[in-house]
């Protein structure tokens, strides 16, 4: 069975939004192995010593067990534009290591920085993150149909700085802007899309 992968931010030493970093990867032990019992992250990530300063990635690649843990310099990545990809066959439920099927979409985006995922119809993700829209009055909506349910998603969605809503193709001429949220990337730190930039 396919690896799965957890990836932290780590900056300055510091481990952000570990509490949803924790329940993702527990929930998804139990649900592709069936195991119910939890396991504390915090107690497994042993940030090197000599790790030094800036943004780092902390992957964890998992089964039933965690199987490796390395920290990788994180390179900022910023779209201004998106291409609008169809494909209503693709599972993202759990955070695979194998990307195949995402990086096989990603190369048909053409002159576009990134691809935007539309499943049966509706929104859903790009091929690193999910999506925020910026409405009229500066509120932010998510599509409630992602393919991954990411961590920093449930942040937001917890904390109130976004909702979320069916949104469709034909809803984003609605938006007055976008923006890539991850582990990485939060509102105030990813870049924004404008919306005509959305193909």
């Amino acid at each position: 069975m396919c690896l799965l992968l957890e990836t932290i931010k780590i900056e300055h030493g510091r481990i952000f939004n570990l509490e949803f970093h924790n329940r993702r990867f527990n929930d998804s032990r139990r649900v592709k192995f069936g195991i119910n019992s939890r396991l504390d992250l915090a107690t497994v990530i042993q940030i090197p010593a000599d790790l030094g300063e800036g943004i780092f990635r902390c992957r964890i690649l998992y089964k039933e067990d965690i199987e490796k843990i390395e920290f990788v310099q994180h390179k900022p990545f910023a779209a201004s534009s998106l291409k609008l990809i169809y494909r209503d066959d693709i599972d993202y439920s759990v955070k695979y290591a194998d990307r195949e099927l995402l990086l096989s979409l990603y190369e048909i985006r053409g002159e576009s920085d990134e691809i935007l995922i539309v499943k049966n119809g509706f929104i859903t993700d790009t091929s690193i993150s999910n999506i925020a829209f910026r409405q009229d009055e500066g509120s932010w909506v998510t599509p409630d149909t992602p393919l991954l349910n990411g961590t920093m998603r449930m942040y937001l969605l917890e904390t109130g700085q976004i909702t979320e809503a069916p949104i469709r193709p034909e809803n984003l001429n609605t938006f007055s802007g976008a923006k890539m949220i991850n582990a990485m990337m939060d509102l105030e730190t990813a870049s924004l899309i404008e919306m005509g930039n959305i193909t």
